[in-house]
């Protein structure tokens, strides 16, 4: 008690952060209050409360499309970001080269930049190439941050495995292809897992790629919902509010799945100092 007599500080970071919660709660909570109303004007509550926005919103955006097109593109850069990432992650965490830190360099700098520094430059190449407004395209440019991200994940977790293992293993007599699939790939596992359920987590609210190479046929619920505010056309606020919170909805459901197995300290880096 003392402690906190003689810090009022506390007490005033404390109040800051509750009133920041409280702030958000009230929003989040006002959006999926109205996504259920019929009608809602001068009072603490709406009048009746309906389920038929949502049908309105899945018609509407088509959203079985969007949804399949979101999984299909979260999945493939999935797939291909562990692919190219992992084998990175193994060859900078393994080897000493010079310009190491300079290749680091260059896969921390999609991540920090704004997406839309680079992004207009990007889409660009891909409607030169006829590629934008297609689902590759859209897998295209997801790529540029994930597969960088996916080396700055798994870097941490190949530091962490003895070279020794490997070096007993190939002196027994397995092959390369053993080491990997035998010895290295149960170790990376939980690490190459953690990076596939990050890489989705980004790929679903990534908006700025996305919106940039996207065209009617390749639209990701992060797209559909902007859409649904801004495009022409008169909507109901309730059915644009229903969309947002199928959207909020996805996003926690894939956060609380990512935070159940990755721990963000795991994804603090390091280059190992050269001696």
């Amino acid at each position: 008690m003392t402690g906190w007599v003689a810090r009022p500080g506390r007490w005033v970071v404390w109040a800051v952060v509750v009133f920041f919660f409280v702030n958000l709660a009230g929003v989040v909570l006002s959006v999926v209050v109205d996504s259920f109303g019929t009608q809602w004007f001068g009072s603490w509550l709406p009048d009746g409360f309906t389920t038929h926005w949502y049908a309105d919103a899945w018609r509407e955006f088509g959203l079985p499309d969007v949804l399949l097109t979101t999984a299909i593109v979260a999945l493939v850069v999935i797939a291909v970001s562990v692919a190219v990432g992992v084998p990175a992650a193994y060859a900078l965490a393994r080897r000493s080269f010079p310009g190491k830190r300079l290749v680091m360099l260059l896969f921390v700098l999609p991540i920090l930049i704004p997406p839309i520094t680079y992004g207009i430059p990007l889409a660009t190449v891909l409607y030169k190439f006829h590629l934008a407004g297609t689902i590759t395209g859209v897998i295209l440019a997801n790529l540029v941050p994930s597969v960088p991200f996916v080396v700055l994940t798994m870097t941490p977790f190949i530091e962490q495995i003895d070279p020794k293992i490997e070096a007993a293993a190939r002196m027994s007599g397995a092959r390369t292809v053993s080491v990997f699939t035998r010895i290295l790939g149960p170790l990376l596992l939980p690490g190459i897992l953690a990076a596939s359920i990050l890489v989705l987590v980004r790929t679903v609210g990534m908006f700025e790629l996305t919106f940039l190479t996207a065209g009617p046929d390749s639209t990701t619920l992060v797209v559909a919902l902007y859409n649904s505010v801004f495009a022409a056309g008169i909507r109901a606020n309730q059915s644009v509010d229903a969309m947002a919170t199928i959207y909020t909805a996805s996003m926690i459901v894939l956060l609380l799945v990512a935070l159940r197995f990755v721990n963000p300290t795991q994804l603090v880096t390091r280059i190992r100092e050269e001696t």
